[in-house]
C-alpha cells in the first residue's frame, strides 16, 4: 500500500509508558516507539509476550496515559483532549479485547452491553431505535434477535468475541485497536472471526491496529507489520516485504518459528534460535535490547541504542549492522 502522498490518521511519536516499581526501579513497558497508521489499512504489531504490544495499544485508546511522547489522532494530541473533543475521540477510537470471558459485564444482557455506548453518544434515542440499532449490529457479526436478552455466560467464546466486536462497532468508530482478538478462541473459530473482521473493514472503511503474537495470522490480516522487542521497535515494513525479506536478527528468529504445513519443506528448513532468556524490562541498559541474545552482536550493540533507519520502500530497521 503506497502511503507516500497520504496523511496518517494516527501518528505515534516517541511514545513511552513506564511503570515505577519503587524508588530505584522503573519498568519500561514501551520506550520511544514511533510509527504512523493510514486510513483504511491494517497494521500488525507483533513480538513475544511482554514486549509492550498491548500496552502500546492501550495508550492509543487512552486506557493508559503515556509517560511521555505524543499520540496524534487526526492532527490532535489525544492526551490534551477534553470535553466534547475527548468524547468524539472515544467515539472514533475503540478496542476489541483479548479475553472475551472477562471483557463483558456478566450482569448485563447483550442488548445492554452493545447498547451502552449508543446511549452515551445518542442520549435522546428511543427504546425502539436502540433495539433496532443493536439488532442491526448483532446481525452484522452473525448473531440474531434471540441473543439480545441473554447474558454473556450463556455464550461460547467465539460468540462472546462477536458480542465484543458488535460493542466496538456500536458507536461507528473509524479506528479500532484489536488486542489479540482471536488468541483465546478455538482454532476452528479463529478463521471465522478473522474473515468477519476483514469483511467489516471493507464494508465500513475501518482502520485497524492488530496486536498479536501469531505471525501466520498477522501475515493474513495486515498491510504493514511492526516488530517489537522489549519495549522498542526493531523493524517494520509492508507485510509482504517483511515476510519475504526480514532484516533484523530478531525478526528472522520470529519468522523461522512459524510452523510449515508442507512436511517436505519443513524437513529441509532450519529453525533459528537465540541464546538466553528475555532480559528484564526493569531499568534496561541504554543499548540495543536484543544485544545479549543476538548472534551477530558487535561491541557497538552493547554501547548505544540503534535508531530506526529507512532501507528503502519504507522498510525501517533499528540495528547497528545496517549503516
Amino acid at each position: 500500500m503506497d502511503n507516500q502522498n497520504r496523511t496518517p490518521i494516527l501518528q505515534v511519536k516517541d511514545l513511552c509508558k513506564h511503570f515505577r516499581i519503587n524508588k530505584k526501579a522503573v519498568l519500561k513497558a514501551v520506550d520511544g516507539v514511533s510509527f504512523d497508521i493510514y486510513e483504511g489499512e491494517t497494521v500488525g504489531l507483533v513480538g513475544e509476550s511482554g514486549c509492550g504490544k498491548s500496552t502500546t495499544g492501550k495508550c492509543l485508546v487512552r486506557l493508559y496515559e503515556p509517560t511521555s511522547g505524543e499520540v496524534i489522532y487526526k492532527g490532535k494530541d489525544i492526551t490534551k483532549l477534553k470535553g466534547a473533543e475527548k468524547k468524539e475521540f472515544c467515539k472514533d477510537v475503540q478496542m476489541i479485547f483479548q479475553n472475551p470471558y472477562s471483557s463483558l459485564n456478566p450482569r448485563m444482557t447483550v442488548k445492554e452491553i452493545v447498547g451502552e455506548g449508543i446511549k452515551v453518544h445518542n442520549p435522546g434515542i428511543s427504546d425502539a431505535e436502540l433495539e433496532a440499532k443493536v439488532l442491526e449490529l448483532l446481525e452484522k457479526v452473525g448473531l440474531n434477535k434471540d441473543h439480545m436478552s441473554r447474558f454473556s455466560h450463556e455464550f461460547s467464546g467465539g460468540q462472546r468475541q462477536r458480542i465484543g466486536i458488535a460493542r466496538a462497532l456500536a458507536v461507528d468508530p473509524k479506528f479500532i485497536v484489536r488486542d489479540e482478538p482471536i488468541s483465546a478462541l478455538d482454532v476452528s473459530i479463529q478463521a471465522q472471526v478473522l474473515n468477519m473482521l476483514k469483511e467489516l473493514q471493507a464494508e465500513l472503511g475501518l482502520t485497524y491496529l492488530f496486536v498479536a503474537h501469531d505471525l501466520s495470522v498477522v501475515k493474513f490480516i495486515s498491510d504493514r507489520v511492526i516488530v517489537m522487542y522489549l519495549g522498542t521497535i526493531v523493524e517494520y515494513a509492508d507485510a509482504e516485504e517483511l515476510y519475504a525479506n526480514p532484516m533484523h536478527p530478531y525478526t528472522k528468529v520470529l519468522l523461522s518459528s512459524i510452523p510449515e504445513a508442507d512436511p517436505d519443506i519443513a524437513k529441509n528448513s532450519q529453525r533459528l534460535t537465540v541464546k538466553g532468556e528475555i532480559p528484564s524490562p526493569i531499568n534496561p541498559k541504554p543499548c540495543c535490547r536484543f544485544a545479549e541474545r543476538c548472534p551477530n552482536a558487535t561491541e557497538e550493540c552493547f554501547k548505544t541504542m540503534p535508531e530506526l533507519k529507512d532501507l528503502g520502500n519504507g522498510h525501517m530497521i533499528a540495528c547497528h549492522l545496517y549503516k
